[in-house]
C-alpha cells in the first residue's frame, strides 16, 4: 500500500533522502553482520507486568522466531497490505511483531495498553485488520477476552493459562520449527509499514500511517543527534506504539544493529538498574524525571552510569540547570527532541546545538528560507530534507520577525502522507503548499536568527486583557519552585470578563523527606506568587488560582490532558486570589 504521490517519491528518491531499504531489509542484514550479538532484552520484571519469564535473543534467534510467526501469520491470511493489530507491553515479543509483519508485507497498526472496549472499536473499524496479537495478562486487564468480545477474527495470544478456544497460542507459534524463510514479493520501502495513533486528547484518536522510508528517515534524528555507534545498547521505557517507541528506539536499534533493552511502565529502581546492567549507552526519559533524578543523592549514588553517553527527552519545556547538571556531573548529554507522530522532528543535539544550556530552549532553525547554516551542516540528516516557515496563525502571513510567535509548519521526508481514511481530517492538517499545520507556536531566537523558540501550542494559549500567554512559559518557571515536581498551567473563562481567561496552575509537589511515606510539600498560591514575582514575570501572567494535585491526568502516551484540567477545575477553582 502506496498512500505519497508518484511526484514526492520521485523527488526525495532522487534527492537521496528516500532509499529502498525496507524495515525487514535492516533487519536481515543486522543478522549477517553480527548473529550471536544480544538482540532484544525484556524488562526484568516482566512477570509482574504480564505473561512469561524474562527473555533475551541473539540476533540468530531472534530471526528464528520472525521467520515462525511470520509464517504463521501467512498461514492465517495475512498477507501484503494486511494489518495486523498488536497490543502489547514493552516485551521482547512487540518487536518480534513488528519484524515479522515487515516480512510479509503486511502492516502493524499497534495500541496502547491503557486503551480499553471504546478504543479498541473506533481502531479496529478503521484499519479492518486480519489479525491481532495481544495478551491474557497486562495490569489486571485480560486483552485477548477484551478483543474477543469486540472484534470476531484471528487472535494470537500470550497466555500463562489455557487459551480460548479458536486463540492461537503465540508461544507455540515461536516452538515450532519452519522449513523455509517467507518473503513478501514486490514490497518497497515507500509501502506503509505501520498505522500508529495520535493520543485522541480533543476527539476520537486518528491513524497515521508510515512507510519504511519515512520511518527510517525520522530515525537518524535519534542515530544523528546521539551519534549512535554499531553495536549500541538502547533502553526503551516509552511505549514501543507511536513515534517516541518506533521512530526513537525500534528503527535506530536497527540502524545500527545494537542491542534494544525493553521497560515498561517507568520504574526508576528498575530503569537504573537497567541502564548499569546491560551497559546502556542511550535512553530516553521525560524531563520531570530527569530533575528529580538530580535532586536525589542517594539514588543517583546507586546508579552505574558509566556507560551513558547521551538520554533523550522532550515533550515539555527542558530547564537550562537540568541539561547543564547532567553534563557538568555526568558527563552526559541530554538532546531536546520536539516531535508527534505526523513527523514533526527539530532536535537540539550536542551537534546542532553545541551550548548545553542553550540547547534545553532553543531548537536549530531547520530548512527556514534564508537561514544561515553552520558552515559544516547541521550534522543531522533530518534537517536535509526540511522545509520550514512560521505562519502567523491569525492573518497566514510568514512570520520572520523575531520574537514573534508563529506557528510552525513543515514538508520533508519525514512527514506522513495524511491521516489513515480521513480525508477530511488531511486536508485540514495541510496548507495549499503542502506544508503540515503543526498547531505549535515557535518564534524565531532575539539573539540567533538559526534558532527557534517553542512558545507553545495555539490551542493552549492563554488570553488575558488582550495579551497572549504561553503556559509552557510558565510552567518551566513555575517548575523551579523547590516544592513543584510538576505543573501544567491552563486557561479558564473568567466569568466576570466575557472573552477572557483566567491563568490556572495544577501542581504536583515533591515529596516531603520529613513528613513520613507519602507526603508532600505543601504550596499556597500566595508563596507560588510571590515566587513567580521574584523571577520578574509580568504580573498579567501570574497564575490567580492554584490547585494541587496528586498527579497529572495524561493519555496513554504520557501527553498531559489540559482539556481535562480545564473541565475538571473550570468550576471548581476557588475565588481569583483564594488559591486552593
Amino acid at each position: 500500500m502506496i498512500l505519497d504521490t508518484p511526484e514526492r517519491i520521485r523527488a526525495y528518491t532522487d534527492a537521496g533522502w528516500w532509499g529502498t531499504d525496507t524495515i525487514d531489509d535492516l533487519f536481515r542484514r543486522a543478522v549477517a553482520a553480527s548473529p550471536d550479538r544480544m538482540a532484544v532484552v525484556d524488562p526484568p520484571n516482566r512477570a509482574d507486568l504480564t505473561v512469561g519469564a524474562p527473555t533475551r535473543w541473539t540476533y540468530a534467534e531472534l530471526a528464528t522466531r520472525v521467520d515462525r510467526l511470520a509464517t504463521a501469520l501467512r498461514g492465517a491470511g495475512v498477507g501484503r497490505d494486511d494489518v495486523v493489530m498488536v497490543q502489547l507491553p514493552n516485551i521482547v515479543e512487540l518487536p518480534l511483531v513488528y519484524l515479522a509483519a515487515a516480512r510479509i508485507g503486511a502492516i502493524v497498526s499497534p495500541l496502547p495498553v491503557q486503551y480499553r472496549g471504546h478504543e479498541l472499536r473506533h481502531t479496529v473499524g478503521v484499519v479492518e485488520p486480519s489479525a491481532f496479537v495481544t495478551t491474557t495478562r497486562m495490569t489486571g486487564h485480560d486483552h485477548v477476552a477484551m478483543v474477543r468480545e469486540e472484534w470476531p477474527g484471528t487472535i494470537i495470544g500470550l497466555s500463562d493459562a489455557p487459551l480460548p478456544d479458536g486463540v492461537l497460542s503465540l508461544a507455540d507459534i515461536l516452538e515450532t520449527p519452519v522449513e523455509t524463510s517467507v518473503q513478501a514479493d514486490g514490497v518497497t520501502a515507500n509501502d506503509i509499514f505501520t498505522v500508529c495513533w495520535t493520543s485522541g486528547t480533543e476527539a476520537e484518536p486518528k491513524g497515521v500511517p508510515r512507510s519504511h522510508n519515512q520511518w527510517i528517515s525520522i530515525a537518524y534524528a535519534t542515530v544523528d543527534g546521539a551519534q549512535l555507534r554499531d553495536g549500541d545498547v538502547l533502553l526503551n521505557p516509552f511505549p514501543m506504539v507511536n513515534m517516541s517507541g518506533i521512530g526513537g528506539m525500534f528503527v535506530p536499534w536497527l540502524l545500527v544493529g545494537g542491542t534494544l533493552v525493553m521497560h515498561h511502565p517507568m520504574a526508576l529502581p528498575v530503569f537504573l538498574a537497567q541502564v548499569g546492567a546491560e551497559r546502556v549507552a542511550y535512553t530516553v526519559a521525560p524531563p520531570v524525571l530527569l530533575n528529580l533524578l538530580l535532586a536525589n543523592e542517594a539514588l543517583l549514588a546507586s546508579a552505574d552510569l558509566s556507560s551513558l553517553r547521551v538520554i533523550g527527552s522532550g515533550s515539555a519545556p527542558l530547564s537550562s540547570g537540568m541539561v547543564l547538571g547532567w553534563k557538568e556531573r555526568f558527563g552526559i548529554d541530554v538532546s531536546n527532541f520536539f516531535g508527534s507522530n505526523e513527523g514533526t522532528a527539530l532536535i537540539g543535539d550536542p551537534r546542532t546545538v553545541p551550548d548545553p544550556a542553550e540547547r534545553a530552549s532553543l531548537f536549530p532553525r531547520f530548512g527556514g528560507a534564508g537561514v544561515p547554516v553552520p558552515s559544516g551542516g547541521w550534522g543531522n540528516r533530518v534537517a536535509d530534507g526540511m522545509e520550514s516557515r512560521l505562519i502567523d496563525p491569525l492573518t497566514g502571513e510568514e512570520v520572520s520577525e523575531a520574537g514573534v510567535p508563529g506557528e510552525l509548519v513543515f514538508r520533508g521526508p519525514t512527514l506522513f502522507p495524511g491521516y489513515y481514511r480521513r480525508p477530511e481530517m488531511t486536508a485540514r492538517a495541510f496548507d495549499a503548499d503542502g506544508f503540515y499545520r503543526t498547531g505549535d507556536l515557535f518564534a524565531v531566537s532575539e539573539d540567533r536568527p538559526d534558532r527557534l523558540q517553542f512558545v507553545g501550542r495555539a490551542r493552549d494559549l492563554i488570553i488575558r486583557g488582550g495579551m497572549k500567554i504561553a503556559p509552557e512559559e510558565l510552567e518551566a518557571l513555575i517548575v523551579r519552585h523547590p516544592a513543584v515536581a510538576e505543573v501544567a498551567v491552563f486557561g479558564i473563562a473568567d466569568p466576570h470578563l466575557e472573552g477572557e481567561q483566567r491563568v490556572c496552575a495544577a501542581v504536583v509537589t515533591r515529596p516531603d523527606p520529613a513528613g513520613g511515606e507519602g507526603a508532600r510539600l505543601e504550596l499556597s498560591v500566595g508563596e507560588l506568587r510571590h515566587f513567580l514575582v521574584e523571577t520578574g514575570v509580568a504580573a498579567y501572567k501570574i497564575p490567580r488560582e492554584v490547585t494541587v494535585v496528586a498527579a497529572l491526568p495524561r493519555n496513554p502516551v504520557g501527553k498531559v490532558l489540559k482539556g481535562e484540567l480545564r473541565e475538571r477545575f473550570g468550576h471548581e477553582l476557588a475565588p481569583e486570589g483564594a488559591g486552593r
